[in-house]
């Protein structure tokens, strides 16, 4: 297995998700590194249980670990110094689609927080709301007529700086601790957009919505 900060990460907010009973979207997880510019980015998808597919509200979590983290990690492993301390960059969009009609984003802001809760030394700050629209090919004679489906996203942004005593120590508790406390949010707020008085199209898969 990978030994690296950067996968310790990764895993603690599994555990804090799965904690936290999320659901994990399968499909939608991916690890990609970019050959050209060195950047790490992981990207992964979590909604409430039971929410059918696609599930009506998500959270896109992505963490990317550019090449000037992992200069000064390798400076901190090789040399021993910390003069810059790494930092993975977070975004996570709240993301409820499946809907039936334009939301509000009044309602939108007023449910979701400016910040998340104290992640390490720093926050995760809403960046702003996107509203989409998707509307069915007419030409497609294998679609029947159906309704506007519409969506809206809420993206938080932020930085983790990594800890001196959790780049020395893997087994160190610091990451479970701060992802802890994030996916505890995250599902929390799910939760109170899944409660918006919005009209829903049905799942895909048949599931009923409660």
């Amino acid at each position: 297995m990978l030994d690296h900060v950067f996968t310790d990460a990764i895993s603690a907010l599994r555990d804090a998700f799965e904690a936290a009973f999320l659901e994990r979207q399968a499909f939608e997880e991916h690890f990609q590194v970019d050959v050209l510019l060195g950047d790490i980015t992981w990207e992964t998808s979590y909604g409430l249980p039971g929410e059918g597919q696609p599930p009506r509200v998500v959270a896109h979590v992505t963490f990317d670990w550019p090449s000037w983290s992992q200069t000064a990690y390798r400076r901190w492993y090789v040399d021993e110094e910390l003069d810059t301390r790494p930092a993975i960059e977070m975004e996570i969009v709240l993301r409820v689609q499946r809907l039936a009609e334009p939301p509000s984003p009044e309602k939108m802001y007023a449910t979701l927080p400016e910040s998340s809760p104290l992640i390490g030394d720093g926050r995760l700050e809403r960046a702003g709301l996107t509203i989409e629209i998707a509307h069915p090919d007419p030409a497609d004679p294998e679609l029947e007529p159906a309704e506007l489906e519409h969506a809206v996203e809420i993206t938080y942004e932020g930085l983790y700086e990594l800890a001196e005593e959790t780049l020395a120590d893997g087994t160190s508790s610091t990451l479970d601790d701060h992802f802890g406390a994030l996916g505890g949010w995250v599902a929390s707020t799910l939760v109170r957009l899944g409660d918006l008085r919005f009209a829903f199209l049905p799942a895909e898969d048949g599931t009923a919505d409660t």
